[in-house]
């Protein structure tokens, strides 16, 4: 069905910074993208990949990072491997994600980014020109999936004005076992308290504003399969790590509005790709 927000949804937005949106995913199309995530680490040259960490970032081989803008490549979860460099389950349960252009260079997930309807939930929450810059398949691995701390996307993907707005996409349950998000609602009318530099190769992260991150657990956001989270660039949030036996798989998009000015300190840059319209 179209996604048709009421005016008691976009109010809810405006007063909270995310909507839950139940539903947005057929079984179909959650599996395609589900049996095509695995194809992709399947194919994958494994000498080539990288570890992805929130808690340490000096793992994160830089080059290949940024190259993953124009690129779909693999990440490791931080504790995949061993002491001695080797990994300790199959390559598939092994994955943190894998970005960050699926949408332009991987055909299931065009067809899924180019539905109608996500255009227009853009637009119904104040995209003048949405945009989809970054899509990422998040894995979330059994026992060995990592934490990633409060942040807020507006921190990676800054433009002026803000604009960014994730699309959440649940292609598993997310629960409070195996590592679901956590929201301060309200939290996006606060500022942006850090900001992601590029700069000739180097990336930093600056700090802007004290304001501390949430001194509670926030909000938990347990979300069924096929559901989708939409939430503001400014909304702190954070999942803790998974150590239960099942995966916790979900979608992002990362949709900026082209109207605004992009930042060409942004570390994801598509002089190549160009932009994605939605």
């Amino acid at each position: 069905m179209p996604i048709m927000l009421t005016d008691e949804q976009k109010n809810q937005f405006d007063r909270d910074g995310y909507l839950l949106l139940p539903n947005l995913l057929s079984d179909d199309e959650r599996q395609a993208l589900i049996d095509r995530a695995y194809g992709i680490i399947e194919e994958a040259d494994l000498e080539q990949t990288s570890r992805f960490s929130t808690t340490d970032r000096a793992q994160i081989n830089n080059d290949y990072f940024l190259g993953s803008a124009e690129a779909v490549r693999c990440f490791f979860e931080e504790g995949a491997f061993n002491d001695q460099g080797v990994l300790q389950q199959p390559r598939a349960q092994s994955i943190n994600k894998i970005g960050h252009a699926l949408h332009d260079l991987e055909p299931v997930f065009t067809r899924f980014a180019r539905r109608p309807d996500f255009g227009d939930l853009a637009r119904d929450l104040g995209h003048a020109q949405p945009a989809l810059y970054q899509t990422m398949v998040i894995f979330k691995q059994p026992r060995i999936g990592g934490e990633v701390t409060w942040h807020q996307d507006a921190t990676f993907f800054h433009t002026d004005p803000t604009s960014v707005i994730t699309y959440w996409f649940a292609l598993e349950d997310a629960t409070l076992e195996n590592g679901c998000l956590w929201v301060e609602p309200g939290g996006h009318r606060g500022p942006l308290r850090e900001r992601y530099f590029h700069e000739q190769g180097d990336l930093r992260m600056e700090p802007l504003d004290d304001t501390s991150w949430p001194t509670d657990a926030g909000t938990p956001m347990p979300v069924k399969a096929g559901s989708l989270l939409v939430f503001h660039g400014h909304l702190p949030h954070y999942s803790a790590s998974n150590r239960s036996d099942r995966s916790r798989l979900a979608l992002t998009f990362h949709v900026v509005d082209a109207a605004c000015e992009y930042a060409k300190e942004n570390w994801l840059q598509r002089p190549n790709l160009g932009v994605f319209n939605m």
